[in-house]
């Protein structure tokens, strides 16, 4: 109970990024949302968001709906990722699922084994699903997999491992390797995809650029370019691992461009130099801080990106990315609130 003269702040529900259940007041929403942008500006080097953005998104945080929304006419496009799996009865039934009952406006087919180097074995079964999926659907349907540089390293792969040479003080070994990895990488992606759209695919999707380090994003940027130039109506999604290019090499380039340390905007603007259609930003998330922290931090750093940007720009908002909680299955009060911040702050194209 408050004391006399005093009035107590209404309790809101909310989310913390593991998916838990809290509630707060609007103030502590507030300093929640302040705390994130400015933790974002600080890493980043970019400006915070603005004193009106800062009060949009804590409207939308603050609100009393179960889900939240924008209006209508100003919804965002949907290229749904990993959508080809096997929930359904086949890899097609799941696909349509997502069309007729999902409503995602992109698609996407996949092997479980979701790395380039593993589908070029069997990129003809592939090819075979892919014809199947695109004579009964009429969504675009693109096929994706992970550049997933690592397994070119040893036990998986014929190369040294780079990341057991590193703590070896084997700098020269450790990059040498890296780069002939490059080599073998931008290879099998541009096999497997120029394969897929020779089976209809109306576009590729290179998912988690990056995971392995810069050499890992050399290897997607140039495997874009080569596939921009043998097929040159292809539609490209390049989407990241992370907020940042991790320096594992430390010295390539790209365009004359250094990759170790990239944020979004300069990420983006060598996916486009490439070739890519679309671009996806990913913000990891801080599972020990709530939703609303998690959300101004993720926009902060990848609104630099939507402004300058010269292709759509659909940012990762996935189970631990962009805001999203890190749960098999993020709740929709709190999806629904990320989504609708990323349109109305970020100004984002898709999700």
């Amino acid at each position: 109970m408050s004391a006399p003269g005093q009035t107590s702040e209404a309790r809101i529900p909310t989310r913390v990024a593991d998916g838990a259940l809290i509630e707060m007041t609007r103030s502590e929403l507030r300093a929640e949302i302040e705390e994130g942008t400015q933790a974002a500006a600080k890493r980043a080097k970019v400006p915070p968001l603005t004193e009106d953005e800062l009060a949009r998104l804590l409207d939308i945080f603050a609100s009393a709906a179960a889900f939240v929304a924008v209006e209508q006419g100003d919804q965002l496009i949907l290229s749904c990722d990993g959508t080809g799996s096997q929930i359904a009865s086949s890899r097609l039934e799941d696909l349509r699922e997502w069309e007729a009952t999902l409503g995602a406006d992109l698609v996407e087919l996949y092997h479980i084994d979701y790395s380039f180097k593993a589908i070029k074995t069997i990129r003809h079964v592939e090819q075979q699903a892919m014809r199947n999926v695109q004579l009964m659907l009429t969504v675009p349907v693109q096929y994706g997999a992970m550049p997933n540089l690592g397994l070119y390293s040893r036990p998986d792969g014929p190369l040294p491992n780079w990341s057991e040479l590193l703590p070896q003080g084997r700098i020269d070994e450790a990059r040498a390797a890296q780069e002939e990895a490059v080599e073998l990488a931008v290879e099998d992606m541009v096999y497997v995809c120029e394969g897929m759209w020779e089976a209809g695919a109306d576009g590729v999707d290179f998912d988690t650029a990056g995971a392995a380090g810069d050499a890992d994003f050399l290897a997607t940027l140039r495997a874009v370019e080569e596939l921009r130039r043998r097929c040159p109506d292809i539609g490209i999604e390049l989407g990241m691992a992370g907020e940042f290019v991790l320096g594992m090499h430390g010295e390539l380039t790209y365009d004359g461009v250094r990759l170790a340390g990239l944020w979004p905007k300069d990420q983006m603007k060598l996916a486009a130099r490439a070739g890519a259609t679309v671009f996806g930003p990913a913000v990891n998330v801080n599972t020990g801080k709530t939703v609303a922290w998690n959300t101004a931090r993720a926009l902060t750093i990848v609104k630099p990106c939507c402004e300058e940007a010269t292709i759509p720009v659909h940012m990762n908002v996935g189970m631990g990315v962009g805001g999203v909680p890190m749960t098999p299955f993020p709740p929709a009060d709190a999806v629904s609130r990320v989504a609708v911040a990323c349109r109305e702050i970020g100004r984002l194209d898709g999700l």
